[in-house]
Order: structure tokens, then C-alpha cells, then sequence
């Protein structure tokens, strides 16, 4: 049968809103081990993503080891995130979001369903997909033997 995203998701991911601050994100990040936090509109709409990366890109790595933050933590996300934001629907095949994913060198993709998120597929949860690939093939491997 087709994986598709909804398959591999996290549900219901945490959010942020374009007025919270780089320090709300590196918060979250690290409360949450998490690398992608989708920035969310009043009206639930996706409006930008916000990396690990940019949290480390935009400011001193203080803020992410929860020491004392430089001004620079309570820039508003809405200043650093990446924006506009490519999302999938839930139904999307699974490779087709892969080959996304690496042809336009992206970390992550929201899902959304009528406009509004629902999920979240990133590389690390296609990491986990091609363990458990490698898992079932090695195990299925001695009976060919037999």
C-alpha cells in the first residue's frame, strides 16, 4: 500500500505566533526536543517555520542552553522565520514529499487541511521510516536462505 504523510506525522504539533520571540522558540526547541515549530496566524493559518537553525543563525547560542539571553532573544519570530511557508496535504504520497523535501532542501513541511495545520513530516521522520525499512529487510533476509 502508498505511505502517505498522514502515515508518518506528528499530530497537532507545537506552534508558535509571528509575535513571539527567539527565546520562546529556543524554549520550546529544548523543552520539547524538537527542531521545527510552525508559526501560526490568529486565524490558524501557517505563516512561516521556524529551524533550530534560525534560532542559532539569528542569535548567540546562549539562549538555547536556557543561560542569561542577549537582546537578540526577544527579536519577534515574524523578523526571522522562513516565509512563505510550503506545506502538504495529509493524502500526499510519501516519496513525493521526500523528493520535495531534498530537491528544495527543506527541513520540514506542515500539513495542513483546509488551510489550517494538522500536522508536521520532517527529515528526521524519514530517518525513522528508512530504519525501520533497513530493520524489516535485514530481518526478512535469512529466509531466502532456507
Amino acid at each position: 500500500a502508498m505511505l502517505c504523510v498522514e502515515d508518518i506525522m506528528t499530530r497537532e504539533p507545537y506552534t508558535l505566533g509571528p509575535d513571539h520571540t527567539l527565546l520562546d522558540a529556543a524554549k520550546l526547541m529544548r523543552e520539547h526536543h524538537i527542531r521545527h515549530i510552525p508559526v501560526v496566524s490568529s486565524d490558524g493559518a501557517v505563516v512561516g517555520v521556524i529551524s533550530h537553525r534560525d534560532v542559532l543563525a539569528a542569535s548567540d547560542s546562549r539562549i538555547l542552553h536556557g543561560d542569561e539571553p542577549g537582546k537578540e532573544a526577544y527579536v519577534a519570530l515574524s523578523a526571522v522565520m522562513t516565509s512563505p511557508v510550503q506545506t502538504v496535504a495529509e493524502s500526499t504520497d510519501l516519496r513525493a514529499a521526500a523528493i520535495h523535501l531534498r530537491k528544495q532542501r527543506l527541513g520540514c513541511l506542515p500539513v495542513t487541511r483546509e488551510g489550517s495545520i494538522v500536522g508536521i513530516i520532517t527529515d528526521s521522520d524519514y530517518l525513522e521510516v528508512a530504519i525501520t525499512l533497513m530493520e524489516q529487510l535485514e530481518m526478512g533476509e535469512p529466509e531466502e536462505d532456507l
